[in-house]
């Protein structure tokens, strides 16, 4: 005969202390802070692809139809741009290699609160294009910083990306199978697209939000780097750079001189410094407050220059800069950090890389939401279940009294 305690169902093994806490770690904040998160992402992923979005909407204004034998001068180019658009002020040059590139400069406009891209012909001044599609950008940009809130909104977004930050971390313990079997190898990199939705909305939480983790992580922690200042400076004398500035290390601007044209020496720059380079960069504030010209060399992004290189003029004399390489050191890691965080690391690949990293980011909270939302439900299902085979069960036993003392 067999022992009635063997029919029993076998129980679940109960989760130890340890995986409770971390299971209620990443679930609860995470639901939290899961809008945030989801708003957050997307905006950052429209960004990645912003220069090649520019660079096309910017169509034939990037070439002239003519080259000339001389260039315009910085002073020109200004001239020209005023008499435009008499509001804007130049932010940034870009100037390239190929004599058929026109310059491109970013603008603003103080008064009108806009920021475009003019293509000018840097032969005879004609501007090709005014392309406003950099404002999308910029606005996305601080959309994704802040929700256009200010510094609460900044808070609000640096809080939703330290919860996303211990989410990753949280949710590789809860990814890592107790034994490597192929069963758990399969189901843990792999997802099965033929599944039933649960199941499927599972394998795209558990296995892409693996796949993608660790470019999540660098993701969030620069965009914490560049969000707390004590961070940056941290990063900063980490790599070996100085905390100040190289504004610090640079003369200042001396109103009882006049400036050398700028064009010309950034072309020198470009042409013998840097011959496998394309094209070169000045930031108009830079030389607002300083006696120096800051060059640099690379492909030029929103917020970012890809494979960086600074040279350093004596805006007066035309002699070059040598600084302490600490304040290179500093830069440098600004750059990259940067980099990092837009996706520029490492060309294409970086870039599509970040595209689809940013894409899983923002859906874990989706897919999270509807896997915790599934198993809800379940247990309520499985309550009201038990609640009614209760009741059953005490009808049977009401009936069952009432026949007894009956007969």
């Amino acid at each position: 005969m067999k022992n009635p305690s063997s029919r029993r169902p076998m129980k679940k093994k109960q989760k130890s202390l340890f995986d409770r806490i971390v299971a209620w770690v990443h679930l609860w904040p995470s639901i939290a802070s899961g809008l945030v998160v989801v708003f957050v992402c997307l905006t950052g992923t429209i960004i990645v692809y912003g220069d090649e979005i520019m660079d096309w909407t910017a169509g034939e204004a990037k070439y002239v139809q003519e080259i000339g034998t001389e260039r315009i001068t910085s002073q020109e180019i200004d001239q020209h741009l005023k008499q435009h658009y008499p509001t804007f002020a130049i932010s940034e040059y870009v100037f390239f290699k190929d004599p058929r590139r026109s310059i491109r400069l970013r603008v603003f406009s103080p008064k009108e609160r806009k920021l475009a891209m003019i293509y000018m012909d840097p032969y005879t001044g004609e501007i090709l294009k005014r392309d406003n599609s950099i404002y999308f950008f910029f606005v996305t940009a601080h959309l994704h910083a802040s929700f256009l809130a200010g510094e609460i909104g900044h808070w609000i977004v640096a809080i939703s990306t330290i919860v996303f930050v211990i989410s990753c971390l949280t949710g590789l313990i809860l990814w890592l199978p107790r034994k490597w079997t192929r069963a758990t190898r399969q189901a843990s990199f792999t997802i099965k697209w033929k599944a039933k939705f649960k199941r499927l909305n599972y394998d795209l939480h558990n296995v892409y939000g693996f796949y993608s983790l660790l470019i999540c992580l660098v993701l969030s922690v620069t965009g914490l780097i560049i969000f707390f200042p004590g961070l940056m400076s941290f990063t900063i004398e980490a790599t070996g750079g100085n905390i100040a500035h190289m504004d610090e290390a640079l003369p200042p601007m001396d109103s009882t001189k006049a400036s050398l044209d700028l064009v010309p020496l950034a072309y020198q720059v470009l042409e013998q410094e840097y011959p496998d380079k394309k094209e070169i960069s000045l930031w108009d504030p830079n030389f607002q407050k300083l006696g120096a010209y800051i060059f640099t060399t690379g492909k030029v992004g929103l917020k970012s220059i890809e494979n960086a290189d600074l040279s350093i003029y004596d805006r007066y004399s035309g002699e070059k800069i040598t600084v302490d390489p600490q304040f290179l050191q500093h830069e440098r890691t600004e750059n990259m950090v940067w980099q990092l965080h837009m996706g520029q690391w490492w060309g294409q690949f970086g870039k599509l890389s970040t595209f689809l990293a940013g894409l899983v980011a923002t859906s874990l909270p989706i897919t999270g939401f509807l896997i915790w939302w599934g198993r809800r439900n379940k247990k309520s299902t499985k309550k009201n279940a038990q609640s009614t085979g209760q009741d059953a069960t005490r009808q049977r036993q009401a009936l069952l009294t009432k026949s007894v003392s009956n007969g």
